[in-house]
């Protein structure tokens, strides 16, 4: 009787073990079933990602940056040309237009100046002429490109008078700060410093009280307002056509052999009398002495006219299709200055990389369920004006807007940095998973305070409370500068980079366009 007591006890024990074995294997096969279900859909994505090839994507860069396009400054024929060219493939590849009327451009009002020649910087030495002491001059040429660059927006003309330091040239009554007091600059060229004498990164507070006068458009106008007539300024030297274009006002930029020249002899020394000013936040402008001449010959269009390049991928969600996700990057240069200035890393490289996505994207069998419009953006150099007027004028609503992707600088180097990951870091983290799980290449980022004044067009999206990143690449050493000037060309990229980036991004961009953000925002952890 025990005996069978016991056997019949054991039967509903048998019975709940098979019930949860049972039960584990369904759980088991719903799982391993999503498993291949995700592993299949990887596939997909996979197949177009190994699509993305570096030779086509150098291809195009080199393209971008020939003579063709000279420059691609915005509101010339070469800056259209490009555009029609990118347009060309993403028509064919089958993304929509998304500008106006049915087009793939977006216009805007953007006058331009053209450089017609490589004009002069020079300084007038006194010399003794013979036994009989009479004076004479001769002239110091500066050169072109290593020491001096015409002005991007300069009158054409020529002007020859003394240089007066005027700091950073800066009139300021509610700082108590004014670089013009105390000398008289009217007819007289201004030697002046870009910036302000406050860093945005170590006192942003007390920076953005200063901020308004960090402008270019600001500097110019305060010194032909106090009557100047010719501006060195010491930015660069490089090519620069974000200013403003006053008639008979001439400036050029220089570099620091220039600057020495004019110190030298004034008892003081260029760092000290610098350091001097921001230190004290005090002006200590002077006249230098120094007669120089600056000649330029220009050609002023202001009924320019500029255009943003936005291409979409229409997602397929019924609902998720109002958001999108914005991949953007500038199409424009610098144009000729008046040697050409390729701008093959900035900016070709990033149009080469977002065409690349846009390829993978038309290529994938797996589509992204949010929209992704790719947006090539005009004018940036020009005072990031495409995409402050695409966010004056979007053409999504902004409110719908994820994120802006945003690349500047990405094909030259082979470390890649995000700015403002940590800013945002669910935007972050499908892109730095990406990057893990696919390329495994130097990923860095941080925070973006951007007090400064926009530089990029990331900058003008967050001043829109819009999250935004912004990728460059870094690490190729060369004993010049390439930025603004004739040697950021095509010999400087590296096509990995390229494809390792658009693979990174096309990724990335697809998880974003897919996952909700509320979603990626509990998941994200902070990025490190």
């Amino acid at each position: 009787m025990t005996g069978q007591r016991s056997k019949n006890y054991q039967l509903p024990s048998i019975f709940l073990l098979f019930l949860i074995l049972c039960i584990s294997l369904f759980l088991a096969s719903g799982q391993l079933s999503a498993q291949n279900q995700r592993s299949g859909e990887e596939t997909k994505l996979l197949k177009a990602f190994h699509q993305i090839s570096s030779q086509p994507l150098y291809d195009w860069v080199k393209e971008l940056s020939s003579e063709k396009y000279q420059g691609r400054l915005t509101g010339t024929e070469g800056f259209d040309q490009a555009a029609r060219w990118v347009i060309s493939f993403l028509s064919s590849w089958g993304l929509q237009p998304a500008g106006d009327q049915g087009t793939f451009l977006q216009a805007f009002p953007n006058p331009y100046t053209l450089v017609l020649d490589r004009g002069e910087v020079s300084l007038h030495l006194p010399v003794a002429a013979g036994n009989k002491k009479k004076s004479a001059e001769i002239k110091k040429y500066y050169r072109y490109e290593d020491e001096y660059f015409p002005g991007g927006t300069s009158a054409s003309g020529e002007v020859t008078a003394e240089v007066i330091y005027v700091g950073f040239g800066i009139t300021a009554p509610e700082l108590g700060y004014d670089d013009y007091q105390g000398v008289d600059v009217r007819g007289k060229i201004v030697l002046m410093e870009s910036e302000v004498p406050v860093s945005p990164d170590k006192n942003p507070e007390t920076f953005k009280k200063w901020r308004p006068y960090s402008f270019h458009q600001y500097k110019l106008q305060n010194a032909a307002a106090h009557g100047a007539k010719g501006l060195l300024y010491y930015y660069g030297p490089i090519v620069n056509p974000n200013n403003d274009y006053i008639e008979g006002f001439l400036y050029s930029h220089v570099g620091r052999s220039v600057v020495d020249d004019i110190f030298a002899g004034s008892g003081q020394t260029y760092e000290e009398t610098a350091a001097a000013i921001r230190k004290s936040l005090k002006p200590r402008s002077f006249a230098t002495g120094k007669i120089f001449t600056i000649k330029n010959k220009t050609e002023y269009h202001p009924e320019g006219l500029g255009y943003n390049l936005l291409a979409k991928v229409e997602g397929q969600d019924p609902v998720l299709k109002d958001e999108v996700i914005i991949i953007g990057g500038h199409l424009d240069h610098v144009g000729s200055c008046p040697d050409l200035m390729p701008g093959a890393d900035d900016n070709a490289s990033a149009v080469a990389v977002m065409m690349g996505v846009a390829q993978a994207m038309m290529k994938s069998e797996v589509k992204p369920k949010r929209t992704v419009l790719f947006a090539f953006f005009g004018a940036e150099e020009q005072g990031v004006k495409g995409s402050e007027f695409y966010l004056e004028h979007p053409v999504f609503d902004l409110n719908k807007t994820i994120g802006l992707i945003n690349l500047d600088g990405v094909g030259s180097g082979d470390r890649i940095f995000v700015l403002a990951g940590k800013n945002f870091p669910w935007l972050y983290a499908p892109l730095d998973r990406a990057n893990s799980s696919y390329i495994h290449r130097q990923l860095g980022t941080n925070y973006w305070s951007n007090v400064a004044r926009p530089r990029l067009d990331a900058a003008r999206f967050l001043d829109k409370n819009i999250p935004s990143l912004s990728f460059s690449v870094s690490g190729l050493e060369l004993p010049y500068p390439t930025y603004h000037n004739t040697r950021d060309n095509p010999s400087i990229i590296n096509p990995e980079i390229l494809e390792d980036l658009a693979r990174l991004l096309f990724m990335g961009v697809m998880e974003l366009a897919t996952v909700s953000p509320e979603k990626l925002k509990a998941e994200a952890s902070p990025a490190s």
